[in-house]
């Protein structure tokens, strides 16, 4: 039990800052937008690293440098690129639409193509999901698969609360201002976790 309350509140820990995945899904969920694929997107992915982590495979990415280069490199131009789309959205796109739950057309195709960008190509995902979690799992040993399931529930219920409750934040966003002050405000963190990547490395 200790073992599963550790992986729980640790994973929940790490995930609750404010970062380019949480910020978007956030936003999804404003918008009530193919939210539950993308919390089980979140979700899954990870789980999967989460696993990753416990069973040892963060060593492995840890000594080769290509992959932390590529994911480096990778991470901070999808990221610059998506602070670019946010400030164009907020000060030359009309978002009278965006007010209005059923004009907004999903994209699943593309929403899933997101939610794997901000999950995969973010090295501070692998820093804490992977790396971090894993190095506090070697303190449980033979409970580390329990750990690591405390840890996944723990991602689990953070993605689908911050989905399904950001709703609850529609009215706020009846007016196109408001929308015009997220995706700036997205736009300034995606901007910001953009060149941390650069200047800070893990």
């Amino acid at each position: 039990m200790q073992a599963f309350i550790s992986g729980f509140f640790t994973s929940l820990s790490l995930i609750l800052a404010i970062g380019a995945q949480n910020a978007f899904v956030l936003k999804q969920g404003i918008k009530r937008e193919n939210i539950f694929i993308i919390c089980l997107i979140c979700a899954i992915s990870d789980a999967l690293l989460i696993f990753a982590g416990v069973f040892g495979l963060a060593s492995l990415v840890q000594n080769f440098s290509i992959i932390k280069q590529i994911a480096l490199y990778g991470g901070f131009l999808f990221l610059l690129f998506y602070a670019l789309k946010s400030f164009h959205t907020c000060f030359f796109k009309d978002l009278s639409l965006e007010t209005n739950g059923e004009n907004a057309r999903s994209n699943l195709k593309k929403n899933i193509i997101l939610t794997l960008a901000f999950t995969w190509l973010n090295p501070h995902v692998y820093l804490d999901t992977m790396i971090l979690i894993g190095s506090v799992s070697t303190k449980f040993k033979d409970e580390n698969l329990i750990f690591g399931v405390g840890a996944c529930l723990a991602s689990f219920c953070f993605f689908f609360a911050l989905g399904y409750l950001a709703r609850f934040l529609a009215p706020i966003f009846a007016r196109p201002i408001s929308w015009k002050v997220l995706e700036f405000f997205v736009g300034l963190i995606m901007l910001a976790l953009a060149f941390m990547l650069i200047f800070t490395s893990f």
